[in-house]
């Protein structure tokens, strides 16, 4: 199997995938239209800023997953910034590392761009999360069902 991870930027028809697959996972019950969520990520692929960068994982050339460096992700906490957020893999292709690999190239990305620290928030990826924050050299701190804060390395 072939791997390869690009960005909506480079890949501008990948925002439709990543609009829905993140409106579906984060967002269809909280009064979001899909409709607004799919624009909203056309719109960040066509941002020449850092500030959103969607990553997509794609198998074969096939999307099967994304993970995005966002400036803002909780309304409660807009004193954190940036954030990792809306890590998300297909079901049919988790457990392959694949979210793991997601959340590196945003962590790289945002090392590269002297960012120290990335924020994140979940209550539904615990072993996901729980894994990350124990994956060295990457260094977490907070809890599984909270925010965490984690050294962009």
């Amino acid at each position: 199997m072939q791997l390869a991870i690009v960005t909506t930027s480079d890949r501008p028809e990948l925002a439709a995938i990543t609009g829905r697959w993140r409106w579906e996972a984060f967002f269809r019950n909280d009064g979001t239209r899909l409709e607004d969520m799919l624009n909203a990520e056309r719109i960040g692929a066509k941002i020449s800023s850092l500030l959103p960068t969607t990553f997509v994982m794609l198998a074969d050339d096939e999307p099967v997953g994304m993970a995005s460096l966002v400036e803002r992700d909780l309304e409660d906490r807009p004193d954190l910034t940036p954030w990792l957020a809306g890590v998300y893999v297909i079901p049919e292709a988790r457990g392959r590392g694949h979210a793991t690999r997601l959340i590196y190239a945003v962590e790289d990305l945002a090392n590269d761009e002297g960012i120290a620290t990335l924020w994140l928030y979940t209550a539904s990826a615990r072993g996901l999360t729980s894994a990350w924050a124990g994956q060295p050299p990457r260094s977490c701190t907070g809890s599984a069902s909270s925010i965490l804060s984690c050294a962009a390395m």
